[in-house]
């Protein structure tokens, strides 16, 4: 059974940064991707950015040049590199992992395994 654990979220001020890690118990290169996702309350849960075994990247475009999402694979380790917070990225940061054949890029219930979760909160 594969085991996400993310840290890093927090309290931090609007322009702010914060890098969330997400530490994989198995070996990241094996899944098709490893996702951030975020749910504010009263919203659906929705992909921000994501890391392809082949190291492609996709950034929602509200985040995009602001996010980065990077991987360390020998130390199975995801990050999600926030700058120039804005109060709309409050939210739960999830991190996820998605199967092989599994299509990444389809919403939440593509991603097989998930983290507990990191609260991010941006104030003015």
């Amino acid at each position: 059974q594969v085991q996400l654990v993310e840290s890093g979220g927090g309290l931090v001020q609007a322009g702010g940064s914060l890098t969330l890690s997400c530490a994989a118990s198995g070996d990241i290169f094996s899944f098709n991707a490893m996702g951030w996702f975020r749910q504010a309350p009263g919203k659906q849960r929705e992909l921000v950015a994501a890391i392809t075994s082949s190291g492609g990247t996709y950034l929602k475009d509200s985040v995009r040049g602001r996010f980065t999402i990077s991987r360390d694979n020998a130390k199975n380790t995801v990050f999600l590199q926030m700058n120039r917070l804005e109060r709309d990225d409050t939210a739960v940061y999830f991190c996820a992992a998605a199967e092989s054949g599994r299509r990444w890029y389809g919403g939440a219930d593509q991603y097989d395994y998930w983290g507990q979760g990191t609260q991010v909160t941006v104030s003015s």
